[in-house]
């Protein structure tokens, strides 16, 4: 009797794990259509004007470089893109999907990221709680903070630097409007998820999966973890990867102080 009470009750969490999930993607889906819908205006203000010289990040930029002497030193033209084309039947229709869901989980991950912790929160002792308050909150700055990094800074560089490199001046960039398009999505997406380390830290303190020590004693291992991750999401320069990596190891850091609180929290608890 014990082991079919056991039973049902796996299968009770696996059933709102499952009611969870379809929400979730119910959620995912409406913004999606949404996007999908109004996919003109937003490829245009939001991704091509990017490849501009009157782009945000670059006007402070130029800005910056005539504060500090350097004149039109860190001025950025427009690139030069003779065409964006699509060379695939399915090509524009495919990346407009995946553009459109990327944009339905960015949008909605609090609440994603609620019915997750809704799942989760059962399991939580009340003093637990107590100090978990505010943690959809803080899990939801943190990756918006990363998808605004991620846009307004690593995918601009990026663009400029794949934009204008040419191995010789008589050939054209005639890039590919999923290469362009995706580009964006999954360097802005990736970064805001990158946001995300001191809230898995804390999760993963949590459940007894890390500790403090632990964090301390991978820190180098984890910096060569993020500088390598830094390179496969910037351009092949040192100045772009350092730029990703320093904002991640601060957030690293965090997480270990994040850590540190969780434990003496528990200890405090069990005292």
């Amino acid at each position: 009797m014990v082991q079919e009470s056991e039973q049902m009750s796996f299968l009770n969490h696996l059933e709102e794990l499952r009611w969870r999930l379809v929400r979730s993607a119910v959620a995912i889906v409406l913004v999606a259509v949404v996007v999908f819908v109004f996919t003109e205006p937003i490829v245009q203000h939001v991704f091509m004007n990017m490849k501009e010289a009157d782009f945000a990040t670059y006007k402070y930029l130029c800005k910056l470089g005539h504060l500090i002497g350097l004149g039109d030193g860190m001025c950025i033209d427009t690139i030069e893109i003779k065409s964006i084309q699509s060379l695939d039947m399915t090509g524009q229709f495919n990346t407009n999907m995946y553009m459109a869901l990327i944009g339905g989980v960015i949008v909605a991950f609090p609440f994603i990221f609620w019915q997750m912790w809704g799942f989760v929160k059962p399991a939580l002792k009340d003093k637990e709680l107590k100090v978990s308050k505010g943690v959809i909150f803080w899990a939801s700055l943190l990756f918006f903070l990363g998808i605004g990094f991620g846009y307004f800074l690593i995918s601009p560089l990026c663009v400029q630097f794949f934009g204008n490199y040419k191995i010789l001046d008589n050939v054209d960039n005639n890039f590919r409007i999923n290469s362009y398009l995706s580009m964006i999505t999954t360097t802005t997406f990736l970064t805001g998820l990158f946001f995300e380390l001191p809230v898995v830290i804390y999760i993963s303190t949590k459940l007894g999966l890390v500790s403090p020590e632990l964090l301390k004693k991978y820190r180098r291992h984890a910096i060569v973890i993020v500088l390598i991750l830094s390179a496969l999401i910037t351009p092949p320069d040192v100045i772009s990867q350092v730029m990703v990596a320093i904002p991640i190891m601060l957030l690293y850091e965090s997480g270990i102080y994040v850590s540190k609180l969780v434990i003496r929290r528990k200890q405090e608890a069990e005292n």
